[in-house]
């Protein structure tokens, strides 16, 4: 089957759900007589955004900045923590309850802190995204890397195998799974990141134009930016997907779709 036809076989019922609710919300609009400034068709939503694309394409390169920045720093930062989580107890009686308090803390509170100790620029929406980010993938990262069966440790301890051995041929690759769901969490929560800092740090990006369409009650384009920064988040999501299908193509989650990929029974 080529990469087109596997492309299709995989994602048309989804193309298809989105593109039922698109004409829905349009009949709805069309037939409720609903004002464009409360809720505009899909259909004047893209051509609206077709004309005013090089400003949403600059608004979209200024968010993909921080976006990925915070991602990565928030994958690094968090692989290491939940190492040192998972392997020593120490860290793990005081840096998790650290970690978990900083969680509960809402991130939109400290967007206003990081614009008054740095200002404006790239560091406070790249930390913002950051902080949204890594909590998941410190937690499934910890569950991942405590979560091998003792007696398949002690199995390996058995052949002579040493610490740093064990690591790699036995917890990490077990780990990787439950690590790539908190990546993929992640990577869907940082373009929420992103544009939450440009709502209160930023004078330019998909956030900030989004508080001027809304300021303005220029709705359509409010959800032509809704619309780009969701297909950015999806992007990301997908590349990380498509990251694990290289990392891991031994996983029960992926051989289990090979019938149904091929076509056999």
């Amino acid at each position: 089957m080529s990469a087109v036809r596997r492309l299709v076989h995989d994602h048309w019922k989804v193309v298809a759900t989105f593109a039922a609710i698109f004409v829905v919300w349009e009949a709805a609009v069309l037939l409720l007589g609903v004002k464009p400034y409360i809720l505009p068709k899909p259909t004047t939503v893209l051509a609206q955004m077709s004309t005013r694309m090089p400003t949403i394409v600059d608004g979209a390169l200024a968010t993909l900045q921080p976006m990925l920045a915070g991602y990565v720093l928030a994958v690094a930062v968090g692989v290491l923590l939940a190492l040192l989580v998972a392997f020593w107890q120490g860290f793990r009686d005081t840096l998790y309850p650290v970690i978990v308090f900083l969680q509960i803390v809402p991130k939109i509170a400290v967007a206003p802190l990081f614009l008054i100790w740095f200002g404006y620029g790239l560091l406070p929406k790249v930390l913002l995204v950051f902080l949204l980010s890594f909590f998941p993938i410190v937690v499934s990262a910890v569950t991942a890397f405590r979560s091998v069966d003792p007696d398949i440790l002690d199995l390996a301890r058995a052949t002579g195998a040493g610490p740093g051995r064990i690591f790699w041929k036995v917890q990490l690759p077990h780990a990787l799974p439950t690590l790539f769901t908190g990546f993929k969490v992640a990577a869907a929560l940082s373009a929420t990141g992103a544009l939450v800092a440009e709502f209160v740090a930023s004078d330019r990006g998909l956030g900030y134009l989004l508080v001027g369409y809304s300021n303005n009650m220029d709705t359509p384009m409010a959800f032509a930016t809704i619309l780009v920064v969701s297909l950015m988040g999806l992007a990301l999501y997908g590349a990380v997907e498509a990251i694990e299908r290289v990392a891991i193509p031994w996983h029960v989650s992926r051989r289990s779709a090979e019938p149904e990929l091929s076509g056999n029974p």
